[in-house]
């Protein structure tokens, strides 16, 4: 595959969460190769660490952070302002969609789920938001699922966190959209990331997959971070408030 070269992203300053692996990681991985400032977060210091060694790259920053606490996210995006500027754009992909029965959700389990699947996009999209207003605009794109358009079961909360996120981009993209801020939404499929393989995939699994989608083609990190790509350029200029399926028409 031939990939595009977007000359308005280089040398902007990009932040994305959950940036040490899978998706985050070749989000991470294609907005460096554009010339982008990157700062990305996570909680796997081990995973942060091989990605940063493997760019090299001064303009690559990581900073650990749980972002189930907000004072804590709010001082990191803090610190990552201070050593690469203001966000000119914002990917908000960290999440994790561990299976759950309904039978056996508790409060205190529903509540850490909406924090680690939702609640955290709100507030990055607050920390980032002075930043763009104050440079006359931004993109932020935040990471949905298809999973709840397939009305897939086993994780309840992760698919009503993920339902939840359309509205938010919605909301958000009226209230900045004055300020030349867009916001939108990437809708990946089921995405060959090592943890899916590990946990999940099964030949017979996979079968099905495929039956479901119109591609013949699995869904790989590297689909999913073009589609960033272009959300975050000027080519999308007038693209917001909208969703923007990745997923090889399995829906």
């Amino acid at each position: 595959m031939t990939f595009a070269i977007y000359p308005s992203l280089e040398g902007k300053t990009v932040f994305v969460t959950g940036g040490a692996s899978g998706i985050g990681a070749d989000i991470v991985r294609a907005f460096a190769a554009q010339g982008a400032r990157v700062g990305f977060v996570d909680i796997d210091e081990a995973a942060a660490t091989a990605l940063t060694d493997e760019l090299a790259s001064a303009a690559v920053h990581f900073a650990r952070c749980d972002l189930r606490d907000i004072p804590a996210l709010r001082a990191t995006f803090a610190d990552m302002e201070a050593a690469l500027g203001p966000a000119h754009v914002l990917v908000n992909n960290a999440a994790r969609d561990d299976r759950h029965p309904w039978e056996e959700v508790s409060p205190d389990y529903y509540d850490e789920r909406i924090a680690a699947n939702l609640r955290h996009m709100f507030f990055a999209i607050q920390a980032v938001a002075p930043g763009m207003i104050a440079a006359g605009g931004g993109s932020i794109i935040n990471m949905g699922s298809n999973s709840w358009w397939e009305a897939t079961g086993g994780m309840p909360v992760y698919t009503s966190a993920k339902a939840a996120v359309h509205g938010m981009t919605r909301s958000f993209a009226r209230d900045l959209g004055r300020h030349r801020i867009r916001v939108n939404t990437v809708v990946p499929g089921w995405v060959m990331t090592e943890r899916q393989k590990a946990l999940w995939v099964t030949p017979e699994a996979l079968e099905r997959h495929r039956q479901r989608q119109c591609l013949p083609d699995l869904v790989e990190p590297v689909h999913v971070a073009r589609m960033v790509l272009f959300l975050a350029s000027d080519d999308a200029a007038m693209c917001t408030a909208n969703n923007y399926m990745v997923e090889a028409g399995s829906i």
